[in-house]
């Protein structure tokens, strides 16, 4: 099986990594194409890397927006709490300083959560989402215990073994852990700001934290932007089943698996998963102009 590297993947295509200010937050960006704006948005302690084979083929279409998220990456790591509302506001911060009026949104995990709050919140800034495994939607406690433990044990105790063990939890295909992905969040995760970042970052994986953002029809019923939930046969923190009751959460959304992936389907189906994302949003969009 032929796996590509990830500047093998952007090689031929048009791109800028830059840095932005998103009030007082230095953040990190990949983008690329010059379409319609479509931000991007990874899981719990990921980074722009996870859309790297994106990029392309998503860029043929839209302007690509592809964001570190608050405390991730290389964007800054406030020493404070990271919920979902501070993650919202980060994300409002971007959006403002690219003196955007609308874009699309695509959320994986963590991701998925902060699109969909955003678009709860301010549905004025959203054409349309697409949210993929947006993650633990019944508040497993497992789940959120090894989530938690694997994370601070892949930044605290970081070596290659820890960091491979929590990238290959993600993926239903463990080949395609790369050695160049390993290396990549192996580097991210020994700065030493992340030490610290890494609490603040599984906050979330707490229950009496997490609560207060629990999917719930309070906040979902806001939500009147066309949402796509793209969910996978594989995925470690929620089967389709238990991940089928959102659509009922989020008014008029749609529903559709991704076979034989994990929890990054845009990382192991990108082929697939480009396909989804383009389909979805430029219908929509078609729809809109035609009413």
């Amino acid at each position: 099986m032929e796996i590509m590297t990830i500047w093998t993947d952007l090689a031929d295509i048009e791109f800028k990594l830059y840095y932005l200010d998103a009030n007082g937050i230095k953040t990190r960006v990949l983008e690329a194409g010059t379409g319609e704006p479509l931000i991007l948005l990874h899981g719990t302690g990921g980074h722009i890397e996870a859309y790297a084979r994106n990029m392309r083929g998503l860029s043929e279409k839209f302007r690509v927006i592809c964001i570190d998220m608050v405390g991730h990456g290389y964007t800054d790591k406030p020493n404070r709490e990271y919920g979902i509302d501070f993650y919202s506001e980060h994300l409002l911060g971007v959006i403002q300083a690219l003196g955007l009026s609308k874009v699309y949104l695509s959320g994986e995990s963590l991701g998925g959560w902060v699109a969909a709050w955003f678009a709860a919140e301010h549905p004025e800034y959203v054409k349309a989402m697409v949210l993929n495994t947006p993650g633990n939607v019944k508040n497993k406690l497992d789940v959120m215990a090894k989530l938690k433990e694997s994370t601070i044990k892949a930044v605290v105790e970081a070596n290659y073994e820890n960091v491979k063990t929590r990238l290959e939890w993600l993926m239903y295909d463990k080949s395609q852990v790369t050695e160049e992905l390993i290396q990549c969040r192996y580097d991210i995760y020994t700065r030493p700001q992340y030490k610290e970042a890494v609490y603040n970052i599984v906050c979330l994986q707490d229950i009496e934290i997490r609560e207060k953002y629990s999917w719930d029809s309070s906040w979902c019923g806001k939500i009147n932007v066309p949402t796509l939930l793209a969910w996978t046969d594989h995925d470690p923190t929620s089967t389709v089943e238990e991940g089928k009751p959102l659509q009922d959460l989020i008014p008029g959304s749609e529903f559709t698996v991704i076979k034989d992936a994990g929890h990054w389907p845009q990382w192991e189906k990108p082929e697939e998963f480009n396909e989804i994302v383009i389909n979805f949003l430029l219908e929509k969009t078609a729809k809109v102009a035609v009413q």
